[in-house]
């Protein structure tokens, strides 16, 4: 069965963390859709499809952040249920977190160089894509803190 509560041996300000990563992500999400939907939040608009899939992807891959602190982080929650490998799991976060800095530490560059825009439209309509978007910068940080809790909890020397 799915263990919906968090682990008794998780801190509770990485259940904390965990479970604010995918109300991080959910504004650029919402974002997305309204663009996708017609809502003039931008100049351009996008194709739905892309803002659905590309939206739903990225809370998908925020709410896997709850394994770290749930049942199903540790044994996966199928019949004959597997061991999830702790080395994996924390090697796949921080390769995530990784990846996010990248990209965030690339946008800033193009930025900064001139090649990129955080402009999308009006003062107002820029404010509101900047509201959306800025949450987004904590992801990694969290991702690497529930991490790090999730990688304490599950070396040999943490367990009884």
């Amino acid at each position: 069965m799915l263990k919906m509560r968090a682990l008794p041996n998780v801190p509770r300000w990485a259940v904390f963390a965990a479970h604010a990563v995918p109300l991080v992500t959910l504004p650029s999400g919402v974002w997305r859709v309204a663009l996708g939907l017609g809502v003039p939040l931008a100049e351009d608009g996008v194709d739905v499809a892309y803002a659905v899939v590309l939206s739903a992807v990225v809370e998908g891959l925020a709410l896997l952040t709850l394994g770290l602190v749930r049942g199903w982080g540790e044994v996966v929650p199928l019949p004959g249920g597997w061991r999830v490998p702790a080395r994996g799991a924390v090697a796949v976060a921080l390769l995530g977190a990784a990846g996010l800095l990248a990209g965030f530490g690339w946008s800033g560059y193009a930025v900064y160089a001139g090649f990129g825009d955080l402009s999308v439209g009006s003062p107002a309509q820029d404010v509101v894509f900047h509201l959306c978007y800025a949450p987004l910068l904590a992801w990694p940080l969290l991702l690497i803190a529930v991490t790090v809790a999730y990688h304490r909890r599950r070396r040999p020397a943490a367990r009884p």
